[in-house]
């Protein structure tokens, strides 16, 4: 039987934290969702075999724009079928949103260490009389400042999950969750 969007307009605003947990009944769902600012306009829509795990993902990737949110939950993982909810929401919508457009990568890729690096992070680490080993330390320490930011920006919004970044991509210069 196929599985028919639910109209964006229809499905209830969820908080997207709850005394600053994400919303656990979402743990292993396969579904799609779309994650709203403090206002209440579509930042994104996505979809996933575990809306749990993204969730806790775009939070840590856009914690300023991961306010609200809202759910289709499906059965079994179907790429088409959640790919249909995703462009009907979309086009409800009537304009895409800018975590589905020019702002797509910072929403779904790892954070980019060197993308992120200050003016001087950024000349240290090119600056040719460097050996690799210093280059590499410079990235290290940019990727620690960069986690500090990120969970003081979570700490902020009294999140309460567990976060942990992955250590072997903050040695190639990127930040995700482990």
């Amino acid at each position: 039987m196929p599985v028919e969007p639910n109209s964006l307009a229809n499905l209830e605003y969820l908080p997207y934290l709850n005394e600053g947990y994400l919303p656990k009944e979402f743990e292993g769902k396969v579904g799609a969702y779309a994650i709203f600012d403090q206002e209440q306009t579509l930042q994104f829509v996505g979809y996933s075999r575990d809306i749990y795990l993204s969730l806790k993902q775009h939070l840590v990737r856009r914690p300023q724009y991961c306010y609200w949110l809202k759910v289709q939950t499906i059965d079994r993982p179907n790429r088409t079928a959640l790919e249909k909810i995703q462009a009907a929401w979309i086009a409800e919508n009537g304009s895409i949103p800018l975590g589905n457009a020019n702002e797509r990568t910072q929403w779904e890729q790892a954070i980019d260490v060197k993308a992120a690096m200050t003016l001087e992070e950024r000349s240290e680490y090119t600056n040719p009389e460097n050996d690799p080993q210093t280059q590499h330390k410079i990235l290290k320490n940019a990727a620690r400042r960069i986690e500090a930011e990120i969970l003081a920006a979570l700490q902020s919004r009294q999140v309460q999950e567990a976060i942990r970044f992955n250590p072997k991509l903050k040695d190639s210069g990127l930040l995700d969750l482990k």
